[in-house]
């Protein structure tokens, strides 16, 4: 128990964080607000900048990684009971790739150009995220014009996954799907995703499209063919609504292939995609 007014202190990651029953102390507290947010100007990060929850403070980063023209990742980040308090985001080419197999002669392909671009962030005991520390000096050229093609930047619609789900149902083919996407929004500039997500998108889809019974008669049959054969292995993926999404099996004969050649092991990820 605590007097009126009495302050609470919190040890957390080598910050002291310091609450107050004084209900006046959230004027204090400076907020960026959406409208601030909003708008065409890019706004820079600051050390300093509050944010009301850490959603909000990779939404107005994403903005700036946008503008300006390069990928983001969240690089590390630190929890206390549960709860993340503690975030960096860093440029995608952040880092150098270390591998002690790497002959000099044939250096192995790298994207990683060891960029120090990034801002760091923690949160106070309230949930109020406020930036700490902030570089954005890259040591390469970035590229507005690419934003929509990076990785952090695409997404696909309800609506277009539902028009893909539709048209591969009807035996449309998916870059004919994807085309029609494009001349919707006038062109490939103002779409959100490239045909490859559309196409990841579709596989996930077709390998949950199971009629009732289908996943139970899998089962079935596999189970009576590793009975007949001890050397027949089967596993199955299940979701969280008991839907089938990944199976792998392997006979026999392929086992004892692997043994003696486990040296090169093929996947073929096209099936059913063209």
């Amino acid at each position: 128990m605590t007097d009126e007014g009495q302050e609470l202190t919190e040890v957390l990651d080598d910050e002291v964080f310091v609450e107050s029953k004084d209900e006046n102390l959230m004027d204090n507290v400076i907020i960026l607000e959406e409208d601030n947010v909003g708008g065409n100007a890019t706004i820079v990060p600051e050390v300093g900048m509050k944010f009301n929850d850490k959603q909000e403070l990779f939404e107005f980063y994403k903005k700036y990684v946008y503008e300006v023209g390069f990928s983001v990742r969240r690089r590390n980040f630190k929890k206390y009971n549960g709860v993340v308090t503690y975030v960096m985001l860093t440029c995608s080419l952040e880092g150098q790739r270390r591998d002690k197999k790497c002959s000099s002669l044939k250096p192995q392909p790298t994207i990683q150009t060891g960029c120090k671009a990034r801002i760091t962030a923690s949160s106070d005991i309230r949930g109020i995220w406020r930036i700490c520390m902030v570089d954005l000096e890259h040591n390469h050229k970035t590229s507005p014009s690419k934003s929509r093609l990076y990785r952090c930047n695409r997404e696909l619609s309800a609506y277009v996954k539902r028009k893909l789900e539709v048209n591969d149902i009807a035996g449309i083919p998916l870059h004919k799907s994807y085309n029609s996407a494009v001349v919707e929004v006038g062109g490939y500039e103002n779409m959100t995703c490239i045909e490859k997500d559309c196409r990841n998108y579709v596989e996930k889809v077709r390998r949950l499209r199971l009629g009732e019974g289908d996943a139970a008669a899998i089962q079935s049959y596999f189970a009576k063919t590793q009975a007949r054969s001890s050397g027949f292995y089967f596993s199955m993926d299940l979701d969280d609504e008991s839907r089938l999404k990944n199976l792998f099996w392997a006979d026999n004969r392929s086992r004892q292939a692997y043994k003696e050649f486990g040296d090169v092991v093929t996947f073929d990820t096209t099936y059913l995609t063209n």
